[in-house]
């Protein structure tokens, strides 16, 4: 398969891995994002494969812009089979130490933002009855941790989206798939542009998994669509984790706040507002740290499977403490 794919936040990172995988796969590629030098850098780098590429630069919380953008895809390009919406942004701080502002800024660019591409997509997608929509997620959408309120909160919006969407569209009988993969922690540049007040330099925990492993789980939901893809053991964790003993998870997580904590720095204004200069690179700085690239993919049909052995694990165990505690008060009763 091959055909159309739009990747917003494609410039660098997961985005940039994403479109190279489409690109290398005979994709024609639109990628958006907001810094014009590194977007032209990013189309170069896709053009080399041999498709049309086209760089659109926009701010993704702009929905009109984000409208727009489509439209000239369509016009230039064609009609799109696959929207990924990867963008982001983060304020990596004490949830009391995050402003209004900024609350607002990190809702715009991670949670509506995907709003915004779904729905720009859907408009071209849903009168043709095809398309593939990938709302790129993390495993903070499914478990919080600390230092990240304003982030973790914006991914779990897009869960709740998505899912009553595609009930909207299961009623309706479209056939346009959504798919939402949720990563890992990646070794991306991303964390060097982020916005943070905690005066110490993020560092993202073990295992740290390759852009291009998430590159290649995002464009298997374009080319094999599934409800969720997991994509890496801790996302799979910590999925476990919230899903079965949530009170438990709370206390693990509360562990993860020092452990984020790096060397010191100052005060980070980050990429918030306006694009930090950078080049249009795939990887980040984890490069003196083992990077997986392991194939650790689980679809939703595999985590259902998985959910549904463990739940019948514990009511088994339950079940068997159950009667090996009756029968032990029955004897202590004959006992008596």
């Amino acid at each position: 398969m091959a055909g159309i794919a739009v990747v917003t936040g494609g410039s660098a990172g997961i985005g940039l891995a994403t479109a190279e995988r489409f690109a290398k796969g005979g994709y024609d590629v639109a990628i958006i994002a907001r810094d014009e030098d590194r977007l032209e850098e990013a189309r170069a780098l896709l053009a080399a494969h041999g498709g049309r590429v086209l760089a659109i630069s926009a701010d993704v919380a702009d929905a009109a812009a984000i409208d727009d953008a489509a439209d000239q895809v369509e016009r230039e390009l064609g009609p799109i089979d696959a929207w990924v919406n990867n963008a982001m942004s983060t304020v990596v701080a004490p949830a009391d130490r995050i402003s209004a502002d900024e609350y607002a800024r990190v809702t715009a660019t991670t949670y509506l933002s995907q709003v915004h591409g779904t729905l720009a997509a859907l408009r071209h997608m849903k009168p043709r009855g095809r398309g593939a929509i990938v709302q790129v997620s993390s495993g903070l959408g499914i478990r919080a941790v600390p230092l990240q309120a304003a982030y973790c909160a914006a991914k779990f919006a897009v869960s709740g989206f998505t899912d009553s969407l595609r009930a909207e569209l299961i009623a309706d009988d479209v056939p346009v798939t959504l798919t939402v993969v949720y990563l890992p922690a990646v070794n991306t540049p991303q964390p060097g542009w982020a916005r943070n007040h905690t005066g110490h330099a993020q560092v993202l925990p073990d295992p740290l998994f390759d852009p291009r492993l998430c590159a290649q789980a995002i464009v298997s939901a374009v080319e094999k669509p599934t409800r969720e893809i997991w994509v890496g053991r801790s996302t799979f964790q910590m999925a476990i984790a919230q899903a079965l003993a949530p009170g438990l998870a709370d206390r693990q997580a509360s562990s993860f706040r020092e452990s984020q904590l790096g060397d010191p720095i100052g005060d980070k204004p980050g990429n918030l507002d306006e694009p930090v200069s950078g080049p249009a690179r795939i990887d980040g700085d984890g490069i003196d740290r083992a990077i997986s690239n392991r194939h650790e993919f689980f679809t939703s049909r595999e985590r259902d499977l998985l959910k549904l052995g463990i739940g019948s694990g514990i009511v088994g165990i339950g079940a068997l403490a159950g009667f090996g505690l009756s029968r032990l008060l029955s004897r202590r009763a004959d006992a008596d």
